[in-house]
C-alpha cells in the first residue's frame, strides 16, 4: 500500500509529498508520509487520500508546540502547511486581514506594520497561524485586547472526509449550527485542518510605555493588580513575573497617543508607589514562555480574585517536592505559565507530585491545570490534560467532526 498511498498524495499536492524522515513525527511518534498542500483545494484532496486509506493526519506548522498535549495514538500523513503560507488579503479601511494557516505569525505583523495596524496576539516565539489558533495561544494583549476566539471572525477548513467548510467574516459557505471559528480554536487539530483564517486588527499604537515594580508576596502581588484593575488607567497587559517565591517583578504595559501615554505612566507610578520605575521596552522577560523546549511546561488558571491562592499553592508544592517552579503570566487576566527545568536527574515522581498537589488545590484558587508540554516519562505518568468538564460534549462534537479518529486522534483532552 505505502507506493500506491504516496503516489495518491504526490497527486494530490502536485508532486509536494514524500516518504517521513526520522525528523517527521509528533511528539516521538513518527509519521509514514508528509504531505505539503499549496492551497484549500489541495488540503482537500489530502485529506480524500486519508479518508479512502483510512490513514491518520496530524497538521504541522511552525512546528514550535507539536510536543504540547497527548501524543497521537496513530499517525500516518504528516500535513505541513508550510506552503500555505500567503496573505491572501488586507483590507486596511475595514481593518481585516485574510492568511493561510502556514503564513508565520511574525511575517504577519510585518506586513501590518506598513499600514500602522497589527494582529493584537503576541504568544512567544514564532509559530503560524494555524498552530496559534489550533494551541489557543496568547500573550500580554489578551487583557486589552481579547484572546484569539475574539480576534478570530472567520476561517477555512477542509474537514476528515475533505470536505471543504467556511465560517464568518467572507464566507462561500456557512456550516450551520457551529461557530467554527470558535470551535476550533484550542482543538489542536482534532476537528479539521485550517486553511485560513480572517482576523480583525486593531492600530499600532503610537506610543508605549511600560511600569515595573518588585513584588516579593502573594499578598503583595495581589494588592498591586488589585490597585491596577480597579483603576481608570486602562493598561494594556498586566505581567507577572516570579523566578522564585520571593524574587517577583509586576510589570504594566501602557499604550495611547504620546501625551496619553506619559500622563497614565506618571499616574501608574503615583499609584503604585516610590519602588515603580518606567521604561520605554519591555523588560527581557515579557511575553516569554518561562520554560524551554523539553522542560516541564504547565497552563494554571485561576480567578483574579484568588492570586494570593494560587502563588501560595505553587510555593508550598514546589517545597513540598523539591521542584523549582518559575511562573510567569497575565496574572489581570486569570492566566498563569510555570515551567519546570528537566535535566538528567529529573525527578519524575516528584513533578507528578507537584502536578497532583497543585490539581487537589484547584478549588481554592477556582481554576485547573494543564500540562502543556513534559518530557515522554512525565507524560506517561500522569494526565496531561486533568480534570474537564464537558467532555462527552466534547467527545460528541468530535464525533460528529471525525467519526472514523482521523485528525490528530488522542492529542486532545479525554483521548480525543
Amino acid at each position: 500500500m505505502g507506493d500506491a498511498v504516496l503516489d495518491q498524495l504526490r497527486a494530490a499536492t502536485a508532486d509536494h509529498a514524500h516518504a517521513a524522515a526520522d525528523s517527521d513525527a509528533v511528539d516521538g511518534v513518527p509519521a509514514r508520509w508528509v504531505a505539503a498542500p499549496a492551497d484549500t483545494d489541495q488540503t482537500a484532496a489530502v485529506m480524500k487520500v486519508a479518508a479512502t486509506n483510512d490513514l491518520a493526519v496530524v497538521p504541522r506548522g511552525a512546528g514550535t508546540k507539536l510536543t504540547w498535549g497527548n501524543p497521537p495514538s496513530r499517525l500516518d500523513v504528516l500535513l505541513d502547511t508550510g506552503r500555505l503560507d500567503r496573505i491572501v488579503e488586507h483590507a486596511a479601511g475595514d481593518m481585516i486581514v485574510i492568511a493561510e494557516a502556514g503564513c508565520r505569525l511574525d511575517t504577519l505583523q510585518a506586513s501590518l506594520r506598513d499600514a500602522s495596524q497589527r494582529l493584537a496576539l503576541d504568544p512567544s516565539g514564532h509559530g503560524g497561524i494555524g498552530g496559534t489558533i489550533a494551541s489557543a495561544a496568547t500573550g500580554p494583549s489578551r487583557l486589552s485586547y481579547g484572546a484569539v476566539r475574539d480576534l478570530l471572525i472567520g476561517l477555512t477548513m477542509v474537514r476528515a472526509d475533505g470536505v471543504v467548510a467556511n465560517s464568518g467574516g467572507k464566507v462561500v459557505k456557512n456550516v450551520a449550527g457551529y461557530d467554527l471559528a470558535k470551535l476550533l480554536t484550542g482543538s489542536y487539530g482534532t476537528l479539521g485542518i485550517i486553511t485560513r483564517a480572517v482576523f480583525r486588527l486593531h492600530p499600532l499604537p503610537a506610543a508605549s510605555s511600560v511600569v515595573t515594580i518588585p513584588a516579593s508576596s502573594p499578598a503583595e502581588v495581589h494588592d498591586l493588580v488589585q490597585k491596577l484593575i480597579h483603576s481608570q488607567l486602562t493598561p494594556a497587559g498586566v505581567e507577572l513575573d516570579l523566578p522564585t517565591p520571593d524574587d517577583g517583578t509586576l510589570g504594566v504595559l501602557l499604550e495611547g497617543t504620546p501625551n496619553g501615554v506619559e500622563g497614565r505612566t506618571a499616574r501608574t507610578l503615583e499609584l503604585l508607589g516610590a519602588r515603580a520605575t518606567s521604561s520605554a521596552t519591555p523588560p527581557p522577560w515579557w511575553g516569554r514562555e518561562p520554560f524551554d523546549n523539553g522542560d516541564v511546561a504547565l497552563k494554571i488558571t485561576h480567578e483574579i480574585g484568588q492570586l494570593p491562592s494560587l502563588l501560595s499553592a505553587i510555593d508550598a508544592a514546589s517545597r513540598a517536592t523539591h521542584q523549582a517552579v518559575q511562573v510567569r503570566g497575565s496574572v489581570a487576566v486569570g492566566t498563569l505559565l510555570a515551567g519546570v527545568h528537566t535535566d538528567a536527574d529529573l525527578d519524575i515522581d516528584a513533578v507528578a507530585r507537584l502536578v497532583d498537589a497543585l490539581r487537589h488545590d484547584a478549588a481554592s484558587y477556582g481554576g485547573s491545570v494543564v500540562v502543556l508540554d513534559a518530557p515522554p516519562a512525565v507524560k506517561a505518568r500522569l494526565d496531561v490534560w486533568g480534570p474537564v468538564r464537558g467532555l462527552e460534549m466534547m467527545r460528541s462534537i468530535k464525533h460528529q467532526f471525525d467519526p472514523q479518529r482521523r485528525l490528530a486522534p488522542g492529542r486532545f483532552v479525554g483521548g480525543i
